[in-house]
């Protein structure tokens, strides 16, 4: 097995995390260097149990405009006195699994260009809620190479810096948006058939899974505006499916209706819409992905509305 070098420091995240910060920063002994763990305003006593488990703490100042991408660049800035080669990143509320550093640590030397290399992030109670089951599936992406990574994933510190690191202004999207400029740089980001994390996404009721498919078509729209007139078209796509099924196509179905009473008819694209994805994915898979249109879209367009009225709008939380 891949001996774990001392050149792997790890940057944590997050906020009023309880239990789940403890499970995290406990599997993370041993097997790095350093652990930095950066709190944003917890209440719960986290920067003390963070403390007593051997991490550097870095408590951001709230009065400026709080981001996952901010916190994330405060890890790596405290790294940078003595950088490491690696850094693994990853969100409080997730476990990393035995075994992991040496699988990536592989991957990154059977692929030279790799800068990014992340494995299978597993919901730690699908059984829980249909929602905690979506997320799980969500994040079963294909191995191989990859345009983009989730929160938690080994770096090469030095690639990530060299590029500016996260965009401190984005509320969602900052990893993909980071992979895209990584991979503009000539790096690799690539997702191995290695078990990476268990993560507690605690989706327990519907208004919570809205606000976070929200918050994805928020990511869309301003990934859009920010790339998506490069050869890439980074979300272009995302969001046009969004504005279509979410928005454009229920506008269009109200006219119809307005103007003959067969115009009505055009809803039916809907369940048709839901008969061809049950049969790829599943009824409860496709039910969800037909009703997650809506929401981009509301994420999307008020990414939209912010935009034109000169505003930017605050995390959308779902915990």
């Amino acid at each position: 097995m891949t001996e774990i070098p001392d050149q792997i420091d790890a940057v944590v995240i997050g906020r009023n995390e309880g239990e789940r910060l403890v499970v995290c920063l406990r599997a993370l002994r041993g097997q790095m260097r350093r652990v930095v763990y950066v709190d944003s305003g917890s209440t719960d006593g986290s920067v003390a149990q963070a403390r007593a488990l051997g991490a550097e703490v870095v408590a951001l100042d709230m009065t400026r405009p709080f981001t996952a991408a901010r916190a994330r660049n405060a890890g790596l800035e405290v790294l940078a006195a003595d950088p490491p080669e690696f850094v693994q990143l990853l969100d409080g509320d997730c476990e990393m699994v035995p075994g992991w550093p040496a699988a990536a640590l592989a991957a990154f030397a059977e692929h030279p260009r790799a800068v990014v290399v992340c494995g299978r992030r597993r919901e730690r109670f699908p059984q829980a809620s249909v929602w905690n089951a979506l997320a799980d599936r969500e994040w079963d992406t294909p191995v191989g190479p990859a345009r983009a990574c989730g929160g938690d994933a080994l770096m090469r510190y030095a690639a990530v810096r060299a590029v500016g690191g996260y965009r401190d202004d984005l509320i969602a999207g900052e990893e993909p948006e980071l992979c895209l400029r990584l991979r503009q740089a000539g790096g690799e980001v690539w997702r191995i058939a290695a078990e990476m994390v268990l993560h507690d996404a605690a989706l327990t009721r519907f208004g919570q899974w809205w606000r976070r498919t929200r918050r994805a078509g928020h990511a869309f729209a301003e990934g859009a505006a920010l790339h998506g007139a490069g050869p890439e078209r980074h979300w272009v796509a995302e969001t046009r499916r969004a504005l279509f099924w979410g928005a454009g196509l229920p506008v269009l179905v109200l006219l119809a209706g307005l103007i003959h009473p067969a115009g009505w008819l055009l809803a039916l694209v809907y369940p048709a819409q839901f008969v061809r994805l049950a049969r790829r994915g599943g009824g409860t898979w496709a039910v969800y992905s037909v009703l997650g249109k809506f929401a981009e879209a509301q994420g999307a367009l008020g990414y939209w509305a912010d935009r034109l009225r000169g505003r930017r709008r605050g995390l959308i939380e779902y915990k």
